[in-house]
């Protein structure tokens, strides 16, 4: 989803500054325009950790044009991508072999986990997340 971000513009010895009106408290910098949108998105996810449920619609940008407090910087549009926040359980259907669900079962149950918490642990794990 494009979302509406301020960009106070940095310089040789200062990072490039990101606002986002839509998230208050939420801020993020980077030393190159190319880097903004990465680190846009890695600050949206630290903001809304555990909470993707209050994730706010965009304000439309010609609305906030016209806000007094957004001075000496550019307006940007930037992608978030929300699904990269919602952190709420997702059913799947999947097939393993039996041997290898009894594995799975007795080593999350040996160390306290449920089946769901192992596979999404080394699913993570793998990615390197």
């Amino acid at each position: 989803m494009l979302y509406p971000v301020y960009v106070h513009v940095g310089d040789a010895d200062h990072a490039h500054g990101v606002t986002f009106p839509d998230f208050p408290g939420c801020f993020a910098a980077a030393d190159a325009w190319v880097e903004l949108p990465a680190a846009i998105q890695e600050a949206v996810q630290a903001h809304f950790y555990g909470e993707p449920e209050t994730v706010p619609a965009p304000t439309p940008l010609e609305q906030l044009l016209r806000d007094a407090h957004y001075e000496g910087g550019v307006w940007m549009l930037a992608e978030v991508d929300l699904s990269r926040i919602d952190t709420r359980p997702v059913r799947l259907n999947v097939s393993l072999p039996a041997h290898l669900v009894h594995q799975i079962d007795a080593w999350a149950q040996a160390h306290h986990m449920t089946r769901s918490g192992f596979l999404a642990q080394a699913a993570q794990q793998a990615m390197h997340t």
